[in-house]
């Protein structure tokens, strides 16, 4: 065996001490745009995920010289979906959105792949003992929203906006017959004035719940004050993540 190759055995076994690797074992188109990915293994099993919370998933190879000269390239950071712990599988949905890293990564994936990320992670999760539940986003926020709505239990209150740019591009999203499903159409999700209108537009109880708002960072920023300082509510009872906004490849 060639020292390269004693290498790359040896730098393989670090990485699975630090990363979980698993393999993909079904690939599904859920909308035009967003594949659901199901990864599976032994190492997948307990990892100890909260509903709303991401995995980061080397989209390039650790060990590749390349990643040296663009280690922005090697990550990119994906919601889980669904998880079942004791099966040891769980579910990230891949949007193709262009030409970067991560699209082209999820374009290229196949069942049999191995994929290595690290471990389930981020605040941004369900707080089930909250009176109501207030959900606000578009479809890079889907994502989060349908883990956490699914995690809800029958009799919890829910309200809230997800907006996408047409009706095919929804996710199935587990009571989504409860929020409003705003269309964008050719307009931007960046600053979107569609979604904060019908977040605006949403008739909730006087007392404030828990709100989760994520996507494009300046529409947050909107609905995260309409809701202080519109409605009054504690900025501690909205939960923000802005996963993107123009200009920048994401906001990890």
């Amino acid at each position: 065996m060639s020292t390269t190759q004693r290498s790359t055995g040896v730098g393989r076994r670090f990485l699975d001490r630090l990363f979980v690797t698993g393999t993909v074992i079904e690939i599904e188109a859920i909308t035009p745009r967003m594949r659901r990915v199901r990864i599976g293994g032994d190492a997948v099993r307990g990892l100890g995920r909260l509903p709303g919370q991401q995995v980061r998933v080397h989209v390039g190879d650790l060990l590749s010289p390349r990643m040296w000269i663009r280690p922005g390239d090697l990550l990119r950071t994906y919601s889980v979906w669904w998880y079942d712990p004791v099966v040891g599988e769980l579910d990230l949905c891949v949007m193709d959105h262009g030409e970067g890293p991560g699209a082209r990564w999820g374009r290229d994936l196949t069942v049999g792949r191995e994929v290595r990320f690290g471990k389930p992670e981020g605040k941004f999760t369900l707080r089930p003992d909250a009176p109501y539940h207030v959900f606000a986003g578009e479809e890079t926020a889907a994502v989060a929203i349908g883990a956490m709505l699914a995690a809800l239990p029958a009799d919890a209150a829910v309200y809230g906006a997800v907006e996408t740019a047409t009706p095919e591009d929804r996710l199935p999203l587990a009571r989504g017959a409860e929020l409003v499903l705003p269309l964008r159409g050719a307009a931007s999700a960046a600053a979107s004035a569609v979604l904060l209108d019908a977040v605006r537009g949403l008739e909730l109880p006087t007392e404030p719940g828990i709100a989760y708002v994520a996507g494009e960072a300046k529409t947050v920023q909107s609905i995260r004050e309409h809701l202080v300082v519109d409605r009054g509510w504690p900025r501690r009872s909205v939960l923000t993540k802005p996963f993107w906004t123009p200009g920048k490849k994401g906001m990890e």
